[in-house]
């Protein structure tokens, strides 16, 4: 099955993903965890995709599609995949509609995942990284055993430049205007599934697995 998880950052997508894959054994596509691995190995992709990142603002699109392209044509993808963080725009899903026909595949289910701003706001100023091993905490609803300091490593915790309020406070706003049109562009399709994400982890899961079954090739 071949799936796209939607949603505002700090939604909770990540944890819904790690799960999807684990269950349904398909590989997780994230275009930030690209993008982040770009930066981190400081090559002109990364260097270009951070001025970006740490403004809030969207990675331009010839970019996203020529990274997103090649990787839904390996080997891995050949029996679905779930797609996170692409496409963000209309011309990204157009563009996506392309790729797929190429390679005679189609999407089958647009997962949304819909939380309020100012839980999405908490939620993200709230998070502290890891460096090292890029552990993720939050300091209501997730913190370290030590402030500050990483569970898994013990290495110094810290706040990336895109979870700061002003910056987040941006990538919210960029979602809005040029993301949602997205969800238009698919529910015409007849493929969106709406999620409440202000609950539970477990309560969104069973939502979300409800959702994907029927999709399963196994």
């Amino acid at each position: 099955m071949n799936v796209i998880l939607v949603g505002p950052p700090g939604a909770g997508k990540g944890t819904q993903a790690e799960t999807i894959v684990q269950t349904f054994r398909i590989p997780h596509i994230s275009t930030g965890d690209m993008f982040r691995d770009a930066v981190r190995q400081g090559t002109e992709l990364g260097k270009k995709a951070q001025e970006y990142m740490n403004a809030g603002k969207l990675v331009p699109d010839e970019v996203t599609i020529g990274i997103v392209k090649e990787r839904l044509s390996q080997p891995d993808c050949d029996r679905g995949f779930l797609l996170d963080g692409f496409p963000r725009t209309v011309v990204q899903a157009e563009a996506l509609d392309g790729i797929m026909e190429s390679l005679g595949k189609r999407i089958e289910v647009v997962l949304n995942i819909a939380v309020p701003d100012e839980i999405i706001i908490e939620r993200i100023v709230g998070r502290r990284s890891c460096k090292k091993c890029n552990a993720v905490y939050h300091v209501k609803f997730n913190p370290p055993k030590v402030e500050g300091i990483c569970d898994k490593c013990g290495e110094p915790l810290f706040q990336r430049a895109d979870d700061r309020e002003e910056t987040a406070a941006q990538r919210l706003k960029v979602y809005a205007e040029q993301t949602n049109p997205v969800l238009d562009f698919y529910v015409k399709k007849g493929v969106v599934v709406n999620i409440d994400g202000n609950r539970s982890r477990s309560a969104v899961w069973e939502d979300v697995k409800k959702a994907l079954e029927s999709y399963d090739n196994n």
